[in-house]
């Protein structure tokens, strides 16, 4: 196939996209609904067709602005009303909620449970809607970029575009070409998780809170979705199979009273996903969602931070794109610094939360006192963007202390 060479107009040669998006998830779509909302051509290749089914169910108020910025409308077939988080001990019998409505002013109030199937197929539709062309069973078999022009291929083609965006999730795609894959060795390892349907989640109502639920070896989350279904899922530090998750979780009396006559489906198993991406940008390209670092899904980031992050890149994209300096070195550098607060933010809350008495005092604790407590509820809301929270400062001064030490104290 002819090599092809972007000019320096790349809009003037039908041939050439503005942008070339890999994965039609969450941050891929938003991505491109913008970039195409704004009439900038751009390409999504998907390999798996829609609807499929993913976790991620639980979203977080932070990324609300962004989905009323897409035009996006909840509808009952694919939200769950989301008004906080449940943290549950079943060996000590206690439990104490957060609010979302109680964090620091400037954030949404609620936020949603969704069925990712349906959400993910929601946002690639309004991309479309917005002009995006979004192709799917297009497996990526290579990509790149450079001075002159970013590059895909498929296994049957090859496009050319002025940008390349990397939203191929845990696929890693540029990660893995650029050998920049570092693993977060001290989150959680292994996740075992399945879906119940006629399911009793009329007993979570009318908050619909997720439950976080502490474990020894781990935490556990029960999450209600639309029509009765529930998502129910556990993550610990070591391999564990479906064996560990019937003998744990689903053994304890809060399953059990909210799965009493459900149907159970399959049950699957994911490990090794906690990284960072050393190489997350460079000329001509960056990377965005979980192909740009993925921590734990403890706290429901994950979408959150790829919406948040999706738009937040385009915002500096496009006017560098419109001006043709999307080749620009330090195009990206105030992106990657309001990125890494929020991925620090989350890394510190993660590393307490796993290594030290932290969830017990913070979580089920009843002495935090009213601002420390907003602190905690917005950094649990996605809020991790602000700079006037001083728990979020504490745990980025925490986790910079521990990143200084020498390997052989830590």
């Amino acid at each position: 196939m002819p090599h092809q060479t972007a000019s320096r107009d790349g809009r003037d040669d039908p041939t050439v996209w503005d942008v070339i998006v890999v994965g039609a998830g969450p941050g891929g779509t938003t991505a491109a609904a913008l970039l195409a909302g704004q009439g900038f051509r751009t390409l999504v290749l998907e390999k798996e067709q829609f609807p499929r089914e993913k976790i991620g169910e639980s979203l977080l108020p932070a990324l609300m602005g962004v989905l009323d910025r897409l035009g996006i409308e909840p509808n009952d077939e694919t939200y769950v009303y989301k008004r906080g988080a449940l943290f549950v001990s079943e060996s000590s019998n206690r439990q104490q909620a957060f609010e979302f409505a109680q964090a620091l002013p400037g954030c949404a109030s609620h936020a949603w449970h969704v069925d990712r199937a349906r959400f993910d197929t929601q946002l690639r539709d309004r991309a479309r809607e917005l002009g995006a062309d979004i192709r799917h069973g297009e497996t990526v078999v290579d990509a790149g970029a450079d001075e002159n022009q970013a590059w895909v291929e498929t296994r049957t083609d090859r496009f050319i575009g002025r940008y390349l965006i990397d939203a191929s999730g845990l696929s890693r795609l540029l990660a893995r070409r650029k050998d920049a894959v570092v693993p977060y060795t001290q989150f959680g390892h292994c996740a075992v998780f399945t879906h119940f349907e006629n399911a009793r989640t009329e007993l979570m109502a009318p908050e619909f809170d997720i439950r976080i639920m502490l474990q020894p070896e781990g935490w556990g989350w029960i999450i209600p979705l639309p029509g009765k279904r529930l998502s129910v899922g556990i993550v610990a530090q070591r391999k564990i199979d479906r064996e560990f998750l019937d003998t744990t979780l689903l053994a304890g009396p809060t399953c059990q009273e909210l799965t009493e006559g459900a149907t159970r489906l399959a049950t699957q198993v994911t490990g090794n996903y906690s990284y960072h991406n050393t190489a997350p940008s460079g000329t001509r390209y960056a990377t965005t969602g979980d192909a740009a670092c993925f921590i734990d899904p403890v706290f429901s980031s994950g979408v959150t931070l790829a919406l948040r992050g999706a738009a937040d890149l385009v915002d500096l994209l496009m006017p560098a794109l419109r001006e043709n300096r999307e080749a620009q070195a330090g195009l990206l550098a105030d992106y990657h610094v309001s990125m890494n607060r929020a991925y620090g933010t989350f890394a510190g809350l993660v590393e307490r939360f796993y290594n030290t008495n932290f969830a017990e005092s913070y979580f089920l604790g009843t002495d935090l006192g009213d601002d420390l407590r907003r602190g905690v509820m917005s950094v649990l809301a996605g809020d991790v963007w602000r700079h006037d929270n001083t728990f979020q400062d504490m745990l980025l001064r925490s986790r910079r202390r521990r990143s200084t030490k020498p390997s052989s104290t830590t």
